[in-house]
């Protein structure tokens, strides 16, 4: 969760709109205004787990889609008819895309509950209903890790929204385990770190401790394990300027690598020493490989592709070939769907949308 470093994703919310944009009024509930037909998606031959490949949206900038437990659903972002981000649900076929957050603020990594009743996402709303302001460029290339955010649950519908987390900074990148679990980012404790609560926000735990950036976290299907991205480097400049922006709610991505650990922190283990940014990562449905996003494979470090890798770090595959962008990929439960947000096809350069694979093993 949160944007790649890709030029190709300069227009994505992290680096857009400033503070002064106002949002449409709508609501929840509300059906996303049609986009235009996307042009005919061509399967690349050495793309070779793809028996068809379907464009979901078309249009602003949409990303992490990810499928309800019942597989018929996705919940994703998009900027589309918005100053920045908000977040939709829509069938797997991409239609009645319909509004969930509340038209106000901005908001990231939206997750439905196990039984496919709640969705949980952050929202910046009751921070403002206007985009918060970019973090300063000047810094460099950031993202903004924004104080405003707080997760909350809903209704699938987006109705009835309720606050979970009321710490002062950043809370958000919930996603929840079949048991209702959920696990998301923090920096409550001064660090960008994991921690879980249940789906009512109480019982709140902390299980990572190492100092440097760890988020985007999932359990795994069975639910007794987490993979994560992280980075932790050692004592010195690269840590010091960390913590030094991060006090600016901002963060200077570098490199990044997938990690896994027991569902209450135990046993962490690094999966990827690639060097590169190595992140997104998500669970194949039998709980044995990871598949995530990295630019390893590009010397420029723009491009990211799709990899599946084993638990141990053996037996990378690269799945993607797309010379631009791939990256936000998940697995239907059933394992016969691959979802991922990709800028190929795109109308506009630099757009990003989603796309849905059938998936051959």
């Amino acid at each position: 969760m949160i944007y790649p470093m890709s030029k190709l994703l300069r227009a994505l919310p992290l680096i857009a709109l400033s503070a002064t944009v106002v949002l449409t009024a709508q609501r929840a509930g509300t059906p996303m205004a049609p986009q235009p037909a996307p042009k005919p998606v061509t399967l690349l031959p050495q793309e070779t787990h793809f028996t068809s490949l379907k464009q979901l949206t078309n249009g602003g900038e949409n990303a992490e889609a990810y499928f309800s437990f019942d597989g018929k659903r996705l919940s994703f972002q998009s900027t589309f008819g918005h100053g920045c981000d908000q977040i939709y649900s829509m069938n797997i076929d991409g239609t009645d895309k319909r509004l969930v957050s509340t038209g106000d603020g901005r908001t990231t990594c939206s997750h439905y509950s196990a039984d496919n009743k709640s969705i949980f996402y952050a929202s910046t709303h009751l921070a403002g209903k206007e985009c918060p302001a970019p973090p300063d460029q000047s810094l460099g290339y950031v993202w903004g890790i924004f104080d405003g955010y707080d997760i909350f649950k809903a209704n699938a519908d987006g109705t009835n929204p309720v606050q979970l987390t009321k710490t002062p900074g950043y809370d958000a990148e919930a996603t929840v385990g079949k048991d209702g679990r959920v696990v998301f980012t923090s920096v409550r404790d001064g660090d960008m770190e994991i921690y879980s609560m249940n789906p009512d926000g109480s019982d709140v735990r902390r299980l990572t401790n190492a100092p440097g950036p760890d988020g985007g976290p999932f359990f795994s299907p069975d639910g007794t394990k987490i993979v994560w991205r992280g980075y932790h480097p050692g004592p010195g400049a690269e840590l010091d300027q960390y913590f030094a922006l991060l006090k600016k709610a901002a963060w200077k991505p570098t490199s990044l690598e997938v990690f896994i650990m027991d569902r209450d922190g135990k046993n962490q283990k690094q999966v990827t020493h690639f060097g590169k940014a190595n992140w997104a990562p998500y669970w194949t449905p039998d709980g044995k490989r990871i598949i995530f996003a990295s630019n390893m494979k590009d010397p420029r470090g723009r491009n990211f592709d799709l990899f599946l890798v084993n638990l141990d770090g053996t037996g990378l595959e690269q799945v993607t070939f797309n010379e631009t962008f791939d990256g936000f990929a998940m697995f239907s439960p059933d394992g016969k769907k691959l979802v991922f947000a990709s800028n190929r096809n795109d109308a506009k350069e630099g757009e990003t949308n989603i796309f849905i694979a059938d998936w051959k093993w």
